[in-house]
């Protein structure tokens, strides 16, 4: 089945731009999990209609507005978006494909920095999914960064494939990992060392980790990771007044496009995405 819009990030861009596409009767995934930034909000007071809210009503609300419309979710990741001409392959990280007629992107922004050569050494030792890339390291040693419950899952996987597993834990006390992997708790990691590729982790302490390959297992793709070949200003996807990229068919909504990163902004610009997406739909349909 090809959709006609996928959206992958499940926050209020998402959420705003699925309701709009499901209005005009088209065809529509959400790849995501509920906004961590907006549930974790104990008090929003300058929502429009809503005097004070918390996230989590509010996004219990934006949730209720799409209860009547046949939408599918996935929690699955997208690992890579394709441009494929007059639709997009989404990559996940089983290796099969979702496509869809036209793409948004409202993934939020991720505000973490880039470990120190992280991205010299992206594909070079370092990589962000472990369920893809795990065979390539079928026993030798491997070090799993993880930011969350993903991470912990990923790591118990890569077990039973390479030789041996070390865990640097950055999510949360007690996790449950599978007998075997190495827990390593309280350090903080600086970045990679190597020449070609990457064969060591440097920590805040000084320590240092080596192994032939290392995972880093976070909450969201840098965009350029993502989707190979969008046009970037600074750490955000550029787009035009009409939500759209420079690739034909992909647009973006929300934190991803930049300042300011707030609620109101980014329902507006999933609506103002989800409504030029539906256009350039009928576009390719007159082409057809």
């Amino acid at each position: 089945m090809r959709y006609d819009i996928a959206i992958i990030g499940a926050g209020p861009a998402g959420l705003s731009a699925a309701l709009n596409a499901k209005i005009r009767n088209k065809s529509v995934i959400i790849f995501g999990e509920d906004s961590k930034a907006l549930v974790k909000s104990k008090s929003i007071k300058n929502y429009l209609g809503f005097t004070d809210i918390s996230g989590c009503e509010l996004n219990d609300k934006f949730k209720e507005s799409l209860t009547s419309y046949d939408v599918e979710y996935s929690k699955e990741r997208i690992q890579t978006v394709y441009a494929m001409g007059d639709y997009f392959a989404l990559s996940l990280k089983d290796n099969t494909m979702v496509e869809a007629s036209s793409v948004i992107v409202a993934t939020g922004i991720d505000l973490k920095k880039d470990l120190k050569n992280e991205e010299e050494f992206f594909a070079k030792g370092v990589n962000y999914c472990a369920t893809c890339d795990a065979a390539l390291y079928k026993g030798k040693e491997v070090v799993v960064i993880g930011y969350n419950e993903e991470s912990v899952e990923e790591a118990n996987f890569t077990a039973e494939i390479v030789g041996k597993v070390s865990y640097v834990n950055m999510y949360k006390k007690g996790v449950k990992l599978n007998s075997g992997i190495d827990v390593i708790e309280g350090e903080i990691p600086l970045g990679f060392i190597g020449e070609d590729r990457a064969s060591k982790l440097e920590f805040k302490s000084g320590k240092k980790l080596s192994a032939d390959g290392f995972f880093i297992i976070k909450d969201s793709s840098k965009p350029q990771r993502l989707i190979p070949s969008v046009k970037l200003d600074g750490n955000h996807i550029w787009v035009d007044n009409k939500m759209a990229t420079n690739i034909r068919g992909l647009y973006a909504a929300g934190d991803i496009t930049g300042e300011p990163y707030q609620i109101m902004k980014a329902v507006g610009q999933g609506q103002t995405a989800s409504l030029n997406a539906v256009k350039y739909l009928s576009k390719l349909k007159k082409k057809d």
